[in-house]
């Protein structure tokens, strides 16, 4: 049986498509785009329960002070899938945040 997504959450994972690889963003900056920056949370509980890891890339969303958080597969896939992409990360945060941090427009 094939899983329905609901409208919000496709709309989360329709942003975080856009998200060029080597790049990250926030559940803040997903929230914002959304039009309500108090559904941060909520953007992490629906990436959370992303059913396509491969295509959509939500290991490329960080927490807003540039720690890295959690991750479905767990926090060491998260950090593997990064570092693959040539983000570096020191004790838990992504160096050069700023400059990596992809903004919607």
């Amino acid at each position: 049986m094939k899983k329905t997504i609901q409208p919000f959450n496709k709309k989360i994972l329709d942003l975080v498509k856009k998200i060029p690889k080597g790049r990250v963003t926030t559940y803040l900056e997903i929230a914002k785009k959304l039009g309500n920056p108090g559904l941060a949370r909520a953007v992490g509980n629906s990436l959370n329960k992303n059913p396509h890891f491969l295509k959509i890339p939500c290991h490329r969303v960080i927490k807003s002070n540039g720690e890295v958080g959690g991750f479905a597969l767990g926090t060491d896939k998260k950090l593997k899938y990064l570092r693959a992409e040539s983000v570096i990360v020191r004790n838990g945060r992504v160096l050069d945040f700023e400059e990596l941090l992809y903004k919607f427009n």
